[in-house]
């Protein structure tokens, strides 16, 4: 089997884990161990967070990160998996669709079979979110150069109108049809969790519907119950996990005691987990 045709049949399984009412569960990493540890657990497949994978390349989040070192993290993370891998790539990692369409190719290259693709604007004195013409010509050009190299590539439209207060149902609505006509396969909408919302979106987007959870959210089988095809995790695993190094750290140094590391993965286990990646 050619290079291509491996990344054809994962883009393929990729897109069957969408199923409404049977939702893909993400629980998001963001380098090769987290991946790694993910995929053990039962995972169906690995999605990276651009927020840990930043913080983990030494950079803040928003669109900060360079898209070659992004890229490099994602392969690390394809080549020691056999699940899917989708990529957050926050807005493209381009200033324009041309560059947008350069980073698919990479990802491509870096072994993902799916991509987020986000609205939100970051630089100083911009709006909250892209035009939305603007951005449907970006979601187009993701599907235009996945569509060239031949593989479904899965296309996540993230709407930030809810987490950036930018409208409510109404606006996202109007975005996910605009994303999906250009080609977008699915539709992100973090920053609500309330089950009557979440419903309008369903009913009212013409794909699979993703959502964004974290303590405080439904549960997953009630995401389901509402129809929803696809649940993250997002960063707050990474959150949760650096929460635990600072915990760890202030007790080592101010009480000399180490029980915050009760509980972790074995040195041993971890390793083994590592090894069999090779």
């Amino acid at each position: 089997m050619t290079d291509i045709e491996r990344l054809r049949a994962s883009a393929l399984a990729f897109h069957a884990l969408h199923m409404p009412g049977r939702p893909l569960v993400l629980v998001n990493a963001w380098d090769a161990v987290t991946a790694r540890v993910v995929e053990e657990a039962g995972a169906a497949a690995v999605a990276t967070t651009s927020a840990g994978l930043a913080w983990a390349l030494g950079a803040a989040d928003g669109d900060r990160l360079d898209r070659d070192d992004a890229l490099a993290a994602v392969a690390r993370i394809t080549a020691v998996v056999r699940v899917p891998v989708s990529a957050d790539i926050e807005n493209g990692y381009a200033p324009d669709a041309e560059g947008v369409g350069d980073t698919v190719r990479a990802v491509l290259a870096a072994g993902a079979v799916g991509v987020n693709l986000e609205d939100a604007l970051y630089e100083e004195g911009a709006g909250p979110l892209r035009p939305l013409k603007e951005q449907a010509e970006r979601v187009a050009a993701a599907r235009a150069a996945a569509d060239a190299a031949q593989v479904p590539l899965f296309v996540n439209a993230r709407i930030d109108t809810f987490l950036r207060g930018a409208g409510g149902v109404e606006e996202t609505l109007e975005r996910a049809a605009a994303f999906l006509a250009a080609g977008a396969d699915g539709v992100f909408v973090p920053g609500t969790v309330d089950p009557a919302t979440v419903k309008a979106l369903v009913e009212g987007i013409d794909g699979p519907l993703n959502i964004l959870v974290g303590p405080g959210a439904p549960s997953v089988e009630e995401l389901a119950e509402l129809g929803v095809a696809r649940i993250s995790a997002g960063s707050s695993v990474a959150s949760a996990a650096h929460a635990l190094v600072r915990r760890a750290a202030r007790e080592l140094l101010d009480t000399g005691t180490y029980e915050t590391l009760t509980g972790g993965f074995d040195y041993a286990g971890l390793n083994a987990l590592m090894a069999r990646a090779d």
